[in-house]
């Protein structure tokens, strides 16, 4: 099942507290710095339809310097070409129970991933000769929470004593020349990790019933929330995220807002945010397989859906310099390294590879931001050596590489 890459697109904000932040704050946490946040639930009476898979979050970070971190998650499964990920996160934001958070505030951060939501069901096997799987990677996430740093540390913990315990005992062998560390699997099996992410596997599986939102709700209710997650089958995801996407004509379009330039803001002005870098020299990371295929097919059938589902700009269809037709442009300077473009391309003819160096001075998956990025955002943002010192340390070690 993991082939199916059944996968959400995040894009996170980080924004300069405005001065009706700790007001709204206080209301919804318990103090101004109180941790605040949203998942799927709040999409009831926001822009998502009732079949389209999303979520949100919203945190105040506790420094010096009032910071919020704000995320909106879209599934990859959604099947409206017209949908634009980037557009309804700038609608979220003008919702009247958030737009008070970023009022006479100041955007300074953007980035975009893609997170692996498959679940207990896709998760592969994690050891092999010299390496182990750890993290977000394997599918830890807590989909429904929209959670997994917890997830992802512990396991790291697992894999580390594991990799001790075997370097460190004399008696140890192994068939391969690469470590093969077997009991971390185990031990996974074994812990609080493994007993979470089973006991939700089936509540995004259950997205695809013919109630759409309020399935998932009521299977949760019943399954989750009063068994625990302990009913005896387990849900599987029918097909891949590129399968669900429908024809155009099948499709009603969709209208955004303009950005206001406040509150809400345009695609380019954020990619400049992100602190992404390429070298104009790089070979290129982003290839087509068949050139004939986005004009002949995607923009015939699906209206050109890459030039929306990037979250960086990355597709655009320009008129060919003959004037007869477009031609899709790849501006892949832009790229955010989210893979969105490999998942969700309906042909699947775009191929996503890792780009020389990683793509910027040393990115951090996390989020799609450069190393450089958040050294100068931690400039920007004054934070003191008290709080920060052994991160800014950390990303100056980097950079200098």
């Amino acid at each position: 099942m993991a082939a199916l890459r059944v996968l959400l697109q995040m894009m996170l904000e980080i924004h300069k507290d405005g001065p009706l932040s700790p007001h709204l704050s206080g209301a919804l946490g318990n103090s101004p710095r109180e941790t605040s946040s949203w998942t799927s639930g709040a999409h009831c009476g926001l822009a998502l339809d009732n079949n389209t898979y999303g979520g949100s979050f919203l945190y105040h970070l506790d420094e010096d310097t009032p910071l919020v971190s704000v995320g909106f998650v879209i599934g990859l499964d959604y099947s409206n070409p017209y949908l634009y990920p980037f557009k309804e996160f700038q609608r979220f934001k003008h919702h009247p129970s958030v737009q008070p958070t970023f009022e006479g505030g100041k955007r300074i951060a953007y980035g975009a991933r893609a997170l692996n939501e498959g679940g207990f069901q896709c998760i592969p096997k994690l050891a092999f000769p010299g390496g182990l799987l750890v993290g977000c990677s394997p599918g830890f996430m807590n989909v429904p929470k929209i959670k997994g740093t917890h997830t992802a540390m512990k396991s790291g913990m697992l894999a580390a004593e594991c990799a001790f315990e075997a370097i460190s005992d004399e008696n140890f062998s192994s068939a391969t020349e690469g470590l093969l560390l077997e009991s971390y699997e185990s031990r996974l099996r074994e812990s609080w990790v493994w007993k979470e992410i089973q006991s939700v596997r089936n509540i995004r599986p259950s997205f695809h019933s013919p109630l759409g939102l309020y399935g998932t709700m009521l299977y949760t209710g019943v399954f989750y929330y009063i068994l625990r997650g302990k009913e005896p089958w387990t849900l599987r995801n029918s097909k891949a995220d590129a399968e669900h996407l429908k024809p155009a004509k099948e499709c009603q379009t969709i209208e955004y807002p303009k950005p206001d330039g406040e509150v809400s803001f345009d695609l380019l002005s954020s990619v400049a945010l992100s602190g992404t870098n390429h070298e104009g020299d790089q070979p290129a990371h982003l290839t087509l397989r068949d050139d004939s295929i986005p004009v002949n097919r995607n923009l015939a059938i699906y209206d050109g859906p890459e030039q929306r589902f990037c979250p960086a700009g990355v597709y655009e269809y320009v008129p060919r310099e003959q004037g007869d037709g477009m031609r899709l442009q790849i501006n892949a300077q832009n790229c955010v390294h989210c893979k969105t473009c490999d998942i969700k391309d309906p042909s699947q003819n775009i191929n996503w590879v890792v780009p020389e160096g990683g793509g910027v001075r040393p990115t951090m998956e996390c989020n799609g931001v450069s190393m450089q990025g958040l050294s100068l955002l931690l400039e920007q943002l004054q934070l003191p050596l008290t709080s920060s010192s052994y991160f800014r340390t950390v990303i100056n070690s980097v950079c200098n590489l």
